[in-house]
């Protein structure tokens, strides 16, 4: 193959690697998501976390926590110690009803990791004494809007 085939094939597959990369936004999702980060940098500091519940039926881990001001991306994905306050879908005893639901949560990370065998994945134990449900419909967290979906198996990253 001459040099100046393979220049162009390469410049190809790079073009073609850049638009697989590109996403449309709808315009509602990416005002929902401004007004959101919004609302995040004017959070007030203090000792509480805030929650997002993303329930997947095949994993027992209870969601995203983030110290308050930061950005959804910092969020860690906790396993719940619950010995002084159970969640609050199994308060109710609806297990995972509550998913995508925002809560501000009063407690701490107990510096312990958690085996969550089904994922095969170990993760930090937040350690709930309290929450607030802040949103049922909070703006969207994950790039696909069907990442919170019980039944997907996948498990997405906040962006």
């Amino acid at each position: 193959m001459k040099f100046s085939t393979i220049t162009s094939l390469f410049a190809l597959a790079s073009s073609l690697l850049f638009l697989v990369g590109c996403e449309t936004i709808p315009e509602s999702v990416r005002t929902a998501r401004s007004e959101m980060n919004a609302s995040i940098a004017q959070e007030p500091p203090g000792d509480y976390y805030i929650g997002r519940r993303f329930y997947k039926e095949d994993y027992k881990f209870w969601g995203y926590v983030r110290s308050p001001g930061q950005p959804w991306t910092t969020a860690k994905l906790v396993m719940l110690n619950e010995n002084q306050k159970l969640a609050p879908d199994r308060a109710i005893n609806k297990i995972g009803s509550d998913n995508n639901y925002e809560y501000k949560l009063i407690g701490n990370f107990s510096g312990e990791t958690v085996y969550e065998p089904a994922s095969n994945g170990f993760y930090p134990e937040f350690v709930l004494k309290d929450y607030t449900l802040q949103k049922i419909s909070p703006a969207p967290i994950f790039r696909n809007p069907s990442d919170t979906d019980p039944s997907r198996r996948v498990i997405a990253q906040p962006y």
